[in-house]
């Protein structure tokens, strides 16, 4: 069954990738763009501030959608996020009911036991692919019965993981033969094709998006994006308590010595920081792929960039392959 309905996904997408929900700035309206260009988009369901506005941002999608199909289109799949512990999500009980009232194709979990949302999306024919930071998270959640694991690897935007990519996907592969998703400094159609190579069955790019057009990022985040490059990323747990990569330059906007966040595991910010500076907010984040942000451009100009750098790579591979003969 799962591989079935990750196949019919597959049919749906013009390229293997995933846009990955990102907290505050990704939005319905993001989320339909990218789905309009033929990647799948998604969202926090926390990003909607309260229950009644996700009531709206789900049935908007469902409806958009709707009408694209009316009209002989065939957008790509869309997909939520939902943080599954209760610990970090106060809203977990009317989160899964809007799940099961708008059953949005892809449920992506973190943080927690998938099965609750298993049970509710694979009622009706949706996937659950989770997100994990090394084997033993990942054998937790097939054992909970996820449909597919989402490899969150070194380098990666947000709450990355430590471990490098060429090592976490074939050590998956060993004991899991399972939908796999890459995620971790991707951001090039020729790090798409890398991936597929590996063994992966699509790719999580989120930092490569945030500087989109239609993203909810600041103009200033947008151009400190375009700016940067891997080495003014550092990873902290600092300002959540889950180690996550963030932009030194709003760091240091923000009045911290970057150096100081790596003293010790876990530094004291009410020594280092204002009160008023949140984290995501006012510091923000962004993966070590960030060298691959060169301008300011929509989704769908982002969209065809990849797909010509894919196209090239796979042609390139093609005629070493033929010179082989």
């Amino acid at each position: 069954m799962t591989k079935e309905a990750l196949q019919r996904i597959k049919d749906r997408v013009r390229l293997p990738v995933i846009m990955a929900p990102m907290f505050l700035i990704a939005n319905p309206n993001t989320v339909l763009e990218a789905c309009k260009q033929g990647i799948i988009g998604s969202f926090p369901l926390l990003n909607a501030r309260t229950v009644e506005i996700l009531d709206e941002w789900l049935s908007f999608l469902n409806t958009e959608v709707e009408k694209l199909e009316a009209v002989g289109e065939k957008p790509a799949p869309w997909a939520v996020n939902f943080i599954a512990h209760r610990a970090h999500n106060k809203r977990y009980e009317e989160d899964l009911k809007m799940i099961e009232k708008h059953q949005p194709p892809i449920v992506i979990t973190s943080l927690g036991d998938p099965s609750p949302i298993k049970k509710i999306v694979g009622a009706y024919g949706g996937l659950v692919f989770s997100d994990v930071i090394d084997s033993k998270f990942a054998k937790k959640a097939i054992e909970k019965g996820t449909d597919g694991l989402i490899l969150i690897t070194n380098g990666a935007g947000g709450h990355g993981g430590t471990l490098n990519p060429f090592a976490f996907i074939q050590e998956v592969k060993s004991f899991w033969d399972g939908p796999i998703i890459l995620g971790g400094t991707i951001s090039t159609g020729q790090d798409i094709l890398a991936a597929e190579v590996l063994g992966a069955d699509f790719t999580y790019m989120g930092t490569r998006f945030i500087a989109a057009k239609e993203m909810a990022a600041s103009q200033e985040y947008k151009e400190m994006l375009v700016e940067s490059n891997s080495s003014d990323i550092v990873y902290t747990p600092a300002f959540s308590g889950i180690s996550a990569n963030y932009l030194k330059p709003s760091v240091l906007k923000a009045g911290i010595d970057p150096q100081a966040l790596l003293k010790e595991p876990k530094p004291n910010l009410a020594e280092l920081m204002d009160a008023n500076v949140k984290a995501w907010k006012d510091i923000w984040s962004a993966g070590q792929g960030v060298g691959a942000v060169k301008e300011i451009q929509s989704i769908r100009e982002i969209v065809d960039e990849l797909d010509e750098q894919y196209k090239r790579a796979l042609q390139l591979v093609r005629e070493k392959e033929s010179n082989r003969v």
